[in-house]
């Protein structure tokens, strides 16, 4: 058992790394049909070592080495679970997906369509920017997939919820992209129950109540649009509410209609680009539904159309800062 393991085991507050972590083990111990592959998970661990300790602990037959080949890993994943197996694939970093898109996009979202049969699998990976990792290893990619019917999205922004999506998404008959900012890995922590728990895909939470803006967002971003709702009610005394999506397919619109019919107004955000982006999905689905209650513009704010930039000084003009998101939120709360 590792020290982290033993955190856990005793109630001490966990990292977000770790409850992904203690969520693969337990599905693992729970269901011997779930298994893992992916490059260099097992005799190394994975690049952040989230699976270090999982070969030894349940051998070489479900944690699986496999060749540099995401198309192939995700190929495999997705003929196993047509023989009853629930695989988990680790793409090393999530911008490697690329290889296996024709593979989940034309083989795993469609199949139940195609034949009744279901793809219980997981693809998970980390994504997204501020480790100084440069344009291979920073990226966003949910917008890829948006357009997608069959495939669920999910991105986590706390450890209760990386835990319990992940349990819920093992468990889904449909194939699920589960989506780690790798910023949240070893900087978010909490307190997680020790009973069995799941957060079920296809439901928002509010993160912040309020009445005054709704800011609609997901993974890393929900922590900089909490701190820049915590400095507008400090420095204007107005309460803007946080809603983290959670999941990105299927939305719910319902969460999302009843925070915008409150607060009248609407700020979408998100690291991945603007063009083309979950955002201007987010912004059609208020107008088309919330337009009548709507006071201003609905508003977004993004990374820019570049690739994700090395310098530090430039990935951090780069990313979306807490400053952007109350500048924003004060041009919208005047308008």
């Amino acid at each position: 058992m590792t020290e982290t393991d033993v955190e856990a085991a005793e109630g001490n507050a966990v990292t977000y790394l770790q409850a992904i972590r203690d969520g693969l083990r337990e599905e693992m111990e729970a269901d011997e049909s779930v298994f893992l592959l992916g490059e260099d998970i097992g005799r190394y661990g994975g690049a952040f070592k989230l699976t270090d300790g999982f070969q030894e602990r349940f051998g070489p037959d479900r944690v699986l080495d496999t060749p540099i080949s995401e198309a192939a890993i995700v190929g495999v994943a997705i003929g196993a679970s047509q023989e009853g197996l629930r695989p988990v694939v680790e793409m090393q970093f999530i911008d490697f997906i690329g290889p296996a898109f024709d593979v989940l996009v034309n083989f795993a979202a469609k199949l139940h369509y195609r034949t009744g049969e279901s793809a219980p699998i997981v693809v998970r990976g980390p994504c997204g920017g501020g480790g100084r990792a440069g344009p291979f290893h920073s990226q966003n990619v949910e917008s890829y997939f948006l357009n997608v019917a069959g495939l669920k999205m999910v991105a986590p922004s706390t450890a209760y919820d990386a835990k319990g999506l992940l349990k819920s998404a093992i468990r889904d008959p449909d194939p699920v992209l589960f989506f780690e900012h790798k910023f949240l890995y070893r900087r978010v922590k909490e307190v997680l129950p020790v009973d069995d728990y799941t957060v079920p895909i296809g439901s928002a939470r509010i993160a912040r109540p309020g009445d005054a803006l709704t800011i609609v967002t997901f993974g890393a971003m929900v922590h900089r649009a909490l701190e820049a709702a915590g400095q507008l009610a400090s420095a204007d005394r107005v309460e803007v509410e946080v809603l983290d999506l959670r999941t990105l397919n299927p939305l719910d619109d319902a969460a999302l209609v009843e925070s915008v019919k409150k607060t009248g107004r609407c700020l979408v955000v998100h690291e991945a680009p603007r063009t083309g982006g979950i955002a201007g999905e987010l912004a059609a689905r208020v107008n088309e539904y919330c337009f009548e209650w709507l006071d201003a513009p609905v508003r977004r704010v993004t990374g820019p159309d570049t690739p994700v930039p090395f310098s530090p000084p430039l990935e951090d003009y780069y990313l979306v800062q807490v400053d952007d998101i109350t500048k924003a939120s004060r041009w919208m709360l005047a308008y």
